[in-house]
C-alpha cells in the first residue's frame, strides 16, 4: 500500500514506497508491528513536502499527526511565556515527530516544529498509530524504552543549553559523547550534520565552525570528516571552566 502525496513546494516527494516502508520499520518501536498492520498505518498515511523555515504544527496546537522524517531535517523549538525560543532537538532521516502527544487524553504537541531545509515526512494519523502500539507488547515495551531515553537526554540538554556561552555548550556537548570510563583518544561520531548541531546548541553554522576551528588549533580535538578526535579532555574541561570564570 502506498502513502498518498501532498506538497507546499510544487515538488513531490522523491522516496519510492519501497523506501518509505523501510524507513517506518526502523523505527524502534513499530519494527514489531505486523506487515498487515504496516500497511493499513501506511495506506492511510501521506507523504508532505515542506520548505526551509516552513512549520509542520505550532506549540498547543491539537496533535492530530505523527511526523516521519524522510529526507532533511526539522528543529524541535519550545517557546517560553517571555515569547524566547529553546531548541529541544533536531530530527533529521528515520526520527519521528510529536510522539509525546500519545500520552496526553487530548493530544496537544508540546513544541513547534520548523524545517531547516526542504524536508520531506511521511503523515501518521496519531491515534492509529497509538492504538497499534498499545496493542502490541514489544512495540509498547520499545515506545516507553525510547521515551525515558529522551527524556534523559532532554534534562541533559537543559543542563547544557544553561551554559551561558557557546563555545562552553559545545565542549559540554562533546563531553557527553564520550564512553565512560574515558579510554583517550576519545571518538566522537557526528552523525548529526553540522547545522542541526549548531541548531541544537543554540548557535549559527559560522559559530560552530569557528568553535571546532579553535578547539582543533588548541589541540585537544581534531576534526575528522563525521567524528573528533578528542586528545585531551582535562584540556577541554580547563578551557570550559576558564570561561564560567
Amino acid at each position: 500500500m502506498c502513502p498518498s502525496t501532498s506538497h507546499s513546494s510544487g515538488q513531490q516527494p522523491s522516496l519510492t514506497s519501497t523506501q518509505v516502508r523501510e524507513l517506518v520499520v526502523q523505527v524502534p518501536w513499530f519494527s514489531h508491528l505486523p506487515a498487515s498492520t504496516i500497511d493499513a498505518m501506511l495506506a492511510s498515511s501521506r507523504l508532505q513536502a515542506i520548505e526551509h523555515h516552513e512549520w509542520l504544527f505550532h506549540q498547543g496546537e491539537a496533535a492530530e499527526y505523527l511526523y516521519a522524517v524522510l529526507s532533511g531535517g526539522v528543529r524541535l523549538v519550545r517557546t517560553s511565556d517571555d515569547g524566547r525560543l529553546a531548541t529541544i532537538r533536531c530530527a533529521e532521516r528515520g526520527d519521528t515527530v510529536g510522539e509525546l502527544s500519545m500520552l496526553s487524553n487530548e493530544p496537544r504537541y508540546l513544541y513547534s516544529a520548523e524545517a531547516l531545509m526542504r524536508t520531506e515526512v511521511l503523515v501518521l494519523n496519531l491515534a492509529q498509530c497509538w492504538r497499534y502500539i498499545d496493542a502490541n507488547a514489544e512495540c509498547r515495551a520499545k515506545f516507553m524504552l525510547q521515551l525515558s531515553g529522551e527524556l534523559a537526554d532532554r534534562l541533559e540538554d537543559m543542563v547544557l543549553l544553561t551554559q551561558g556561552d557557546a563555545l562552553s555548550r559545545l565542549i559540554g556537548f562533546i563531553l557527553r559523547q564520550l564512553p565512560e570510563p574515558p579510554q583517550p583518544p576519545g571518538v566522537v561520531h557526528l552523525d548529526t550534520p553540522k547545522y542541526l548541531l549548531a541548531a541544537q546548541l543554540a548557535m549559527t553554522p559560522e559559530t560552530l565552525s569557528r568553535l571546532l576551528t579553535r578547539l582543533r588549533e588548541s589541540g585537544a580535538i581534531t576534526v575528522e570528516r563525521q567524528q573528533l578526535i578528542v586528545h585531551d579532555a582535562q584540556q577541554l574541561r580547563k578551557m570550559m571552566a576558564v570561561k564560567k570564570q
